[in-house]
């Protein structure tokens, strides 16, 4: 996809309350070995954005007419609203190794055949080197035939031994484990405990000021 934004040189909570005001996000764009750009686009066109690459997914952006390829740096979403509050980007050389996060993902776990069963997932997301065109969106493991004590680990995801990616993580390192379920005990609670009111607490969060 492509993402069209535009670039500000407006600082400050005035003029970030009136991008938000017109429906945009302010953000910035990192470059190695440039100058940061203060960038901002429609929400409607980040959220979409964010929701189809997250982190781990290359996509293009135009900026004053320039198409650049990036991932995304950091998004912040306020916690209640589930809105977009400001998001960060850096841009990708196509010809320069990267280091990025992927996500791991067990295939199968709602039908492994063993139940009742705990499936733990111990590594959530694993560390790639490589180039960007080589760079996979996740590593996947199947788990559905797993039994009672195994492991899936490193050496068991589908992007490992590619000659293009490159992981630092030993072989043997587990990524899943298939155990005995647990019967959590019921905590006991007292008369007086149980009649008393719960407090509601409120919580409020402040938007990213821009300096």
């Amino acid at each position: 996809m492509k993402l069209v934004l535009n670039k500000r040189d407006a600082k400050g909570k005035n003029k970030v309350d009136k991008l938000r005001a017109n429906g945009e996000i302010p953000g910035v764009l990192y470059s190695k070995g440039k100058e940061a750009k203060m960038v901002s686009g429609l929400e409607k066109d980040l959220l979409k954005a964010y929701s189809e690459e997250g982190y781990s997914n290359i996509f293009e952006i135009e900026v004053d007419g320039e198409t650049v390829s990036v991932l995304f740096k950091e998004v912040q979403m306020h916690h209640i609203k589930n809105s977009m509050v400001h998001f960060d980007l850096y841009e990708i050389d196509m010809n320069t190794e990267i280091t990025v996060e992927v996500p791991v993902v067990l295939e199968g776990r709602d039908e492994i055949r063993v139940q009742p069963s705990s499936l733990i997932q111990v590594l959530n997301e694993i560390e790639v080197i490589c180039l960007p065109k080589y760079l996979p969106s996740e590593a996947v493991v199947n788990v559905v035939e797993m039994q009672i004590g195994d492991a899936k680990t490193v050496a068991d995801l589908d992007i490992y031994g590619d000659e293009n990616i490159k992981i630092e993580l030993d072989a043997d390192e587990t990524v899943a484990t298939l155990v005995e379920p647990t019967e959590e005990e019921e905590p006991e609670e007292d008369a007086e405990e149980a009649s008393a009111e719960v407090p509601t607490v409120s919580e409020t969060e402040e938007e990213k000021e821009e300096e």
